[in-house]
């Protein structure tokens, strides 16, 4: 394989967003050409004009530099096999269309949108699959151009079909899938190569796009399968040999166990949500790139290179991808655990700044402050947007405590532990960690109370939660004056 000059693309279409499905054929086709010391290529397929939306190829590369993906050939660096977009590749389809049409493996096809609708009702109303019906059949040569003139009196714009092989077999040894092989006959008969728009369709484009690339690998997800036999009956048509096709399993909901939809609200499908939300880009690729791979041995966090060593395509799995919304944020508290405080505080700090707890334009010591809040709940956030949930207690009103809560301060130690440790906090000369476990330890030493017993009373009254961080540093952070007044509410509350 690797004597091989390996050529692999990734090709969206610029209709949005990089949906997770997307990425992982961007993610395998980048590991494979880097395996293998190949070329990756990024291939705009914009024919479609309707479903196009602004900025959305910027989206896309955008979202694929995050991951952490970089490409050899694109259409904004360039290469020697562009115009690396479809729509700037129409005189290339033209020529090719017409020399199907020269040699009698196209023709025009003048049938209307609702003869068409007319024709599949019938079809459903025999009991037979909808296909096409030649247009033609069983009509003379002078029958046929009468049709065809009348055709275009009328204004009528073409669309080029292809004529479909009768009782032939297509087939080819897939990567992923083994052995696979379509009958002509379940294609659905003689489909259109260009649109009446003269814009070549997805089937038609995509060979010749591959093939002037010199394309030689194909890895794409396992809903092109059904499209692989119309490809390759353009290769053979054009005397051309087709790449090598690989097709991924389907990504499923693990929850559902239904295929993963772009309608399915319960997860997160888009790259730019997570990055919206902190995930850390490498924690992405990571889990990615697992979803249907599996490397050598147990372990489940891999840097970059070390994916780029391992990746071989025959460990592709056949069977469903499993998508599991707490594996992805177990993975990225592992990134979030090891990497440096500074970055998980920037990204912390811009998603308190969009919660509107602190100013868009904050002052150095707020940002201090704000390091160091990121910095007690670093190591327990799946991601960094997590934080505004769990500093709540630092930003407003403290809530009112649960059934649970009020149950251990109800306790008999609880009340005689907070008030000895008010007593002790109010002679704090510094407000600091340090000083407020000396008073905790003052408070022990005082009451007998130790353990549990001593600091969950003291948690809950101030923080207003029985787990958390560290309670000196939280206790600081949240400040003498709140500490004091969540300590004083609580204690009235427990002596009414």
């Amino acid at each position: 394989m690797t004597k091989q000059k390996i050529r692999v693309r990734y090709a969206p279409s610029p209709t949005g967003h990089l949906h997770i499905g997307n990425a992982r054929t961007a993610l395998f086709n980048y590991l494979f050409a880097r395996h293998n010391k190949g070329t990756f290529v990024i291939r705009i397929e914009d024919t479609d004009q309707k479903r196009n939306v602004a900025g959305g190829e910027q989206s896309q590369l955008e979202n694929l530099k995050w991951l952490g993906i970089d490409w050899d050939e694109g259409p904004d660096i360039g290469g020697n096999y562009g115009p690396y977009r479809q729509s700037e590749r129409g005189e290339i389809y033209q020529k090719y269309i017409q020399q199907l049409l020269d040699q009698g493996a196209a023709y025009y096809s003048y049938e209307t949108s609702e003869e068409l609708e007319a024709q599949r009702e019938a079809q459903k109303a025999r009991g037979e699959m909808p296909h096409y019906e030649y247009e033609f059949a069983g009509l003379s040569e002078e029958e046929k151009q009468a049709k065809i003139a009348a055709a275009k009196a009328k204004g009528l714009k073409p669309v080029v079909r292809i004529k479909v092989p009768k009782d032939k077999i297509y087939q080819w040894d897939d990567l992923v899938k083994g052995p696979v092989q379509f009958d002509s006959d379940t294609i659905g008969g003689d489909w259109i190569i260009q649109k009446r728009d003269g814009m070549p369709t997805y089937n038609f484009a995509v060979v010749i796009d591959d093939h002037l690339m010199e394309i030689s690998h194909v890895l794409r997800g396992d809903d092109h399968v059904a499209n692989t036999p119309k490809q390759l009956m353009i290769y053979e048509y054009l005397g051309w040999q087709a790449p090598e096709f690989g097709h991924m399993s389907l990504i499923i909901n693990s929850e559902t166990g239904k295929k993963l939809s772009k309608r399915d609200e319960s997860v997160l499908q888009f790259i730019e949500q997570y990055r919206q939300r902190g995930y850390l880009p490498e924690a992405m690729f990571n889990f990615i790139t697992l979803l249907g791979w599996s490397p050598v041995g147990e372990s489940e966090i891999f840097t970059r290179k070390q994916f780029i060593k391992q990746f071989d395509p025959r460990r592709l799995s056949k069977s469903p991808a499993a998508f599991d919304q707490k594996k992805l944020e177990w993975v990225n508290n592992q990134y979030v655990k090891a990497a440096d405080l500074s970055r998980v505080a920037d990204l912390a700090l811009a998603n308190l700044i969009d919660a509107g707890l602190i100013e868009p334009q904050p002052s150095l010591s707020t940002i201090e402050w704000a390091r160091a809040l990121v910095s007690l709940f670093k190591d327990q956030m799946s991601y960094t947007n997590q934080i505004v949930e769990l500093s709540q207690i630092f930003f407003n009103d403290p809530k009112q405590l649960d059934a649970t809560e009020m149950a251990e301060l109800q306790k008999d130690e609880a009340l005689p532990t907070l008030l000895a440790f008010e007593k002790h906090l109010r002679q704090l000369q510094r407000f600091t960690a340090t000083q407020i476990m000396q008073a905790i330890q003052m408070t022990r030493q005082e009451t007998g109370v130790k353990g549990r017993k001593l600091y969950m009373p003291i948690r809950i009254a101030i923080t207003r939660s029985m787990h958390g961080p560290g309670i000196g540093e939280a206790i600081e952070l949240l400040g003498a004056t709140k500490a004091q007044q969540h300590l004083t509410e609580t204690l009235q509350q427990l002596q009414q």
